[in-house]
């Protein structure tokens, strides 16, 4: 194309397309198909899909479901690193309720290893992000849902909560933690 041509030759759509440029475009459109196909391939068969559920409740009712786990299950509170949270020891399989709120991640869970256990994630003041490592998940907590994922960890050690989602001035701070032991410790 020059710009010597009379405008009405000077539209590209006007022009004939180009053998090498045709095959630039069915190889894109073959890669965009391949890519779609092999999205949904890994929504129904990839690892890396949490299985959620998510429900709508309220603050009270979720404050009241979590503070009756942290009464029956607490085993000893925190050190001052630990902001003096309760640290809560639940049986394998059990419901575990977590708070994210101005700028915490309330209480301290202590899993074992190799077990499976309910983890219900819920917000009280604003939206927050729950980044759980070295597990990899990552999910947007919400008030008033109750964000319910079942996890299994895999290795012992402390496990890092981090809020990924801007929740105001004191949000670098806000992060929590989990301790995983080995079974029978």
């Amino acid at each position: 194309m020059s710009a010597i041509l009379p405008p009405s030759e000077r539209i590209w759509w006007n022009q004939p397309i180009d053998k090498l440029e045709f095959t630039w475009i069915a190889i894109a459109l073959v890669w965009s198909l391949a890519m779609f196909v092999m999205m949904i391939w890994w929504h129904i068969y990839g690892n890396q899909n949490l299985a959620n559920e998510t429900y709508k409740t309220t603050k009270e009712m979720y404050a009241a479901k979590a503070q009756a786990v942290v009464d029956q299950y607490t085993v000893r509170t925190g050190t001052e690193a630990e902001k003096q949270f309760p640290i809560v020891k639940p049986p394998a399989g059990s419901d575990i309720y977590m708070i994210g709120r101005l700028w915490d991640w309330w209480p301290i869970y202590e899993l074992e290893q190799g077990k499976t256990y309910k983890l219900h994630l819920s917000a009280m003041d604003y939206m927050h992000g729950f980044s759980l490592q070295p597990q990899n998940i990552n999910i947007q907590v919400h008030p008033n849902y109750d964000h319910v994922i079942k996890i299994t960890p895999n290795q012992a050690g402390v496990y890092s909560i981090v809020c990924n989602e801007y929740c105001g001035i004191g949000h670098h701070t806000m992060v929590g933690r989990m301790y995983v032991t080995k079974g029978g410790e």
